[in-house]
């Protein structure tokens, strides 16, 4: 059996992927592909050959990892439209949480919530799914839903939280007048916890890509925490974090948009490109830190 067994690959050490037990024959990646399938994950040899090309995460690629180019895809990128929805249906909320010229009833969100920032980033996220991308697929079409969800609970015919509703019945006022802010601050809470998954997902990408999820995550738990803080009446303290919400927002919404931008722009559409910033332990940190000590050797 030892001698049927292949040292794990560089390749393989990078993306956790350890095959130390499994018995690979001599041969090429597809037929080890071809193989083993059923015991690994499908992503885990997506990119052990060596004449697939590689490049380094970008924000507007909606891919922590490293990704096949664009140009050996059937399909567009669909990263940037999505990207764009979430961004204007997240700024116009946040410009609602901050108070931005009196306006404090959030409805106007409602139309977008379930137009562009719900259905125009669900099918952004099926979209990434036809081109592989996981987190992708999983980020857009999760807060596609999430729009949908929040438009859903804001709707006045369905009456979630208005008066006669589940929540302001005569039982549940006997309990709690203000159930309802608890009730939201579970939901969001909820999409508190799914970001900052995702956010830990970011960490070897790029700063710009990073920082649209940890603002969005910090977004989520102050409006987590100014709900609560209404059930119980620290009405100063709501108004604060749901300001402090607001502006996480605002950020995450501006990231967003200059994630989409990276996406599109290129050498055909724009004059000119904008940094994304590599960290250093990534795989583009890690080429840049080569090359330059590879010029500091030869002078």
């Amino acid at each position: 059996m030892a001698d049927q067994m292949k040292p794990t690959s560089a390749t393989e050490q990078e993306f956790g992927q350890t095959t130390s037990r499994i018995p690979v024959p001599n041969g090429n990646a597809a037929q080890m592909r071809a193989q083993h399938w059923d015991l690994h994950n499908p992503m885990a040899f997506i990119h052990t050959r060596d004449d697939e090309p590689r490049l380094p995460a970008f924000g507007g690629e909606f891919q922590p990892g490293l990704y096949k180019s664009v140009e050996a895809r059937k399909f567009a990128n669909p990263a940037p439209l999505g990207l764009s929805a979430f961004a204007l249906t997240t700024f116009v909320l946040s410009a609602v949480n901050l108070g931005v010229r009196g306006v404090s009833a959030p409805n106007i969100a409602v139309p977008l919530a379930f137009g562009y920032g719900g259905l125009v980033q669900l099918l952004a996220g099926m979209w990434e799914m036809a081109v592989g991308n996981t987190f992708g697929a999983t980020a857009l079409s999760s807060y596609g839903g999430f729009w949908i969800a929040y438009g859903i609970l804001l709707t006045p015919g369905w009456n979630i939280l208005g008066k006669g509703g589940p929540y302001m019945t005569e039982a549940t006022m006997a309990v709690d007048p203000k159930m309802g802010e608890s009730a939201v601050g579970f939901f969001l809470t909820g999409w508190f916890i799914f970001t900052t998954i995702l956010l830990l997902c970011t960490l070897r990408s790029t700063v710009m890509f990073f920082m649209l999820f940890f603002t969005l995550d910090l977004a989520f738990l102050m409006l987590a925490c100014g709900a609560y803080a209404n059930d119980n009446n620290a009405m100063e303290a709501s108004h604060k974090l749901n300001q402090a919400g607001g502006g996480f927002g605002m950020l995450a919404a501006f990231l967003a948009w200059y994630n989409a931008f990276a996406g599109i722009a290129d050498s055909s559409n724009s004059f000119f490109l904008i940094p994304v910033f590599h960290f250093p332990w990534s795989e583009k940190g890690r080429e840049d830190r080569i090359a330059a000590k590879s010029e500091r050797d030869q002078a």
